[in-house]
């Protein structure tokens, strides 16, 4: 029960707690609290990690539900995005390849666990992880976004433009850290054969 794996529970917990309010609440106050619950998850995902290393209370349970969290509510918020046609057309390429690295490298840990070979995340990786937590908070603003800004600026559909530019530069930055990722294993495989 310590702090960190309470996080990661708390992150678990919005998961079905970000879908109810985007599917359940209506208008814009649906995507801001969905919003809310998001960042709120995408924060208590950089504190978890933080308060486990500074204060040495890493667990086995805390290792393994961390990745799963962050996984599942990435997954979980872009298949509402999905849902609701925020993205659509070419928008779902982008989607997919972020789920499809995501299943690739949780698969491919799994692997060489059992060979004892640890894959230890990168920082291009975290960047990559960045950009797509603010890309999915801006298409969850999604026309709520779109308005405030409109008022507070004049320029339309500002928010979800730049939520569907960032969600790309985010797919590219995934493709590119899967197939680092990928390679990695792939080394230990040949060598182990």
């Amino acid at each position: 029960m310590a702090l960190p794996n309470l996080l990661t529970y708390a992150r678990i917990l919005a998961v079905p707690a970000m879908v109810a309010a985007y599917l359940y609440l209506d208008g814009d106050l649906a995507h801001w609290v969905a919003l809310a619950i998001f960042v709120g998850a995408a924060v208590t995902d950089f504190f978890d990690g933080l308060i486990a290393r500074v204060y040495a209370s890493q667990s086995a349970l805390g290792t393994m539900l961390d990745p799963i969290a962050d996984k599942l509510i990435v997954a979980a918020a872009l298949l509402i995005l999905v849902y609701d046609n925020t993205l659509a057309g070419a928008a779902i390429w982008a989607a997919l390849i972020i789920l499809s690295r995501e299943i690739l490298v949780s698969g491919l840990r799994e692997f060489l666990a059992e060979l004892s070979v640890r894959v230890p995340v990168t920082w291009l990786a975290k960047w990559k992880t960045t950009m797509q937590m603010i890309a999915i908070g801006f298409l969850l603003a999604g026309p709520a976004g779109d308005q405030f800004m409109a008022d507070l600026t004049g320029f339309a559909g500002v928010v979800s433009s730049l939520g569907g530019v960032l969600l790309w530069l985010s797919a590219l930055l995934t493709l590119y850290t899967g197939y680092d990722y990928f390679r990695a294993g792939l080394r230990h495989v040949i060598e182990r054969e």
